[in-house]
């Protein structure tokens, strides 16, 4: 219904304007001062108590004019409560709180009206169809308001990725982290890193063109040096984090694997809180891979249940170990679950062997694989028992009956995956996505030809050519297929 709307008002907004005002250039997205006024409904789609639509853009005071005629615009930044009315027809629309933001004191930075209204589809449909008559508007497109903001100042490159993401954020992590880079953290320290280059290309360049002057002071080319040795480090450290920040915005692979029968498919609907797969006491129930986007403790996962490991079976099954082993390998973190009243079991001893022990035997670096282990069915065991596994990696005693050991299993969750993404809330600010591990690996690699060049102007140029790569993450030097990319993630009226 709404995206039927959509097409009728844009079509009502087309209809009274002249060919030259509907041109659109390049990418679809106006360029900035191309004197378009956009509108839309900046809320979530269907019903709702109030409904937010705004605008952006010359006109913006006019066609608030026009919705309330015959009052004057209201003061900044202060809501006030007007009659809407359809420009052409009079007829009333709603009763609605406008704001007036004057630009460039505005998200946009160009002249701003929202519309709170009434959130029925008839009150919605009405105020955008009286936008749509208003001469010199007509409906934005995905991203639109955003890209305004970014080409008039407002916002970063980096922080429009944050703003994303934080639309977007489904856990606790993912808000803190987008709230960190929409506040500019990631976009400071680049253009920390950006100052120290322009510092070391001043000096390589001053010794170029001064290099025979006496009044040039000592250790100018020395001084340049050591910025770039310690801009260096810095880089290496943060190209380290191992794609930490990519996988908290995108959710870590958690695998839960171990023979049939040990209770994965019971763990798996615990920690999805609905029933994702299907609980049997035959052994291999599940003869496939079933993944589920998942909230643990806080952090944004990929749960996928797997085939009991095991020999000697069926085609079909057999099939599904293959898948089982395969994921194992693309895991961040393996949840290895075995049957506590039955370790002695040829199956229990085996995958001890085959995954438990490898995974424990390794380094605990970026590179290894984190593991942990966790005993099921813990209430079979007998009631104040000794331990059944003392000769076992460390582990977690859970019972997916009764949900015994639940809140243990979550805190140890939270602590791997925040090794694995990355601790939002301390540190320094996490790269997200890929374009920023990429410029930093050619400003790192520019870095060294820097080092490695005889000639001072191939070193100025390297230097240059860092300073870059730098400025392209927070939006310096952005082609315009990148910007789209960016902001086609974005939803009509933001």
């Amino acid at each position: 219904m709404w995206r039927g709307l959509w097409t009728l008002v844009a079509r009502a907004a087309r209809g009274p304007r002249s060919p030259r005002s509907c041109t659109r250039q390049g990418s679809g997205a106006p360029a900035p001062g191309s004197g378009a006024t956009i509108f839309a409904l900046s809320s979530g789609q269907g019903r709702c108590g109030i409904a937010v639509i705004r605008t952006s853009g010359p006109a913006s005071g006019h066609a608030l004019r026009s919705l309330t005629a015959p009052r004057d615009l209201p003061p900044a930044r202060s809501a006030c409560l007007r009659l809407l009315s359809h420009p052409r027809s009079g007829e009333p629309l709603d009763r609605a709180l406008v704001l007036w933001f004057p630009g460039p004191q505005s998200f946009t930075g160009e002249d701003c009206v929202e519309f709170h209204v009434h959130g029925g589809p008839a009150v919605v449909s009405g105020v955008l169809q009286a936008l749509g008559s208003v001469p010199g508007l007509r409906p934005a497109e995905a991203g639109e308001f955003t890209r305004r903001a970014f080409a008039h100042g407002k916002l970063s490159l980096t922080e429009v990725e944050g703003l994303a993401d934080l639309i977007h954020a489904e856990t606790e992590a993912q808000r803190r982290q987008a709230l960190r880079q929409l506040d500019g953290e990631l976009g400071h320290l680049c253009h920390g890193w950006a100052k120290t280059l322009t510092k070391a290309l001043a000096h390589v360049e001053a010794y170029i063109d001064f290099g025979e002057d006496d009044n040039l002071e000592e250790g100018v080319l020395e001084q340049a040096d050591s910025q770039v040795r310690e801009l260096e480090l810095a880089l290496s450290a943060h190209l380290r984090d191992a794609r930490r920040g990519q996988r908290l915005r995108s959710g870590a692979h958690v695998v839960v694997a171990g023979p049939p029968n040990a209770g994965k498919s019971s763990l798996v609907n615990l920690l999805s809180r609905k029933p994702v797969s299907i609980v049997s006491p035959e052994p291999g129930t599940t003869r496939d891979v079933l993944e589920i986007p998942v909230d643990l403790a806080g952090f944004p996962a990929l749960l996928s249940d797997t085939a009991g490991l095991r020999e000697g079976v069926g085609p079909v099954e057999q099939e599904g170990v293959r898948r089982a082993r395969e994921r194992l390998e693309q895991a961040d973190l393996i949840l290895a679950v075995l049957d506590a009243s039955d370790l002695a079991s040829p199956s229990s001893c085996n995958f001890l062997d085959t995954v438990v022990a490898p995974a424990g035997a390794g380094s605990p670096n970026e590179s290894s694989r984190r593991l942990l282990l966790v005993l099921n069915k813990s209430d079979l065991l007998p009631p104040g028992g000794p331990d059944p596994s003392p000769n076992l990696p460390p582990h977690l005693l859970l019972s997916c009956l009764t949900g015994e050991g639940l809140d243990d299993l979550l805190e140890a969750l939270r602590k791997e995956l925040a090794e694995v993404c990355g601790d939002p809330s301390t540190g320094p600010p996490l790269l997200t996505r890929a374009r920023h591990q990429h410029h930093l690996q050619g400003c790192l690699d520019a870095l060294g030809h820097y080092r490695q060049t005889k000639d001072l102007a191939l070193a100025a140029e390297a230097l240059r050519l860092a300073r870059g790569h730098l400025g392209r993450i927070t939006g310096g030097g952005s082609t315009e297929e990148i910007l789209d990319i960016i902001f086609r993630d974005f939803c009509v009226g933001k």
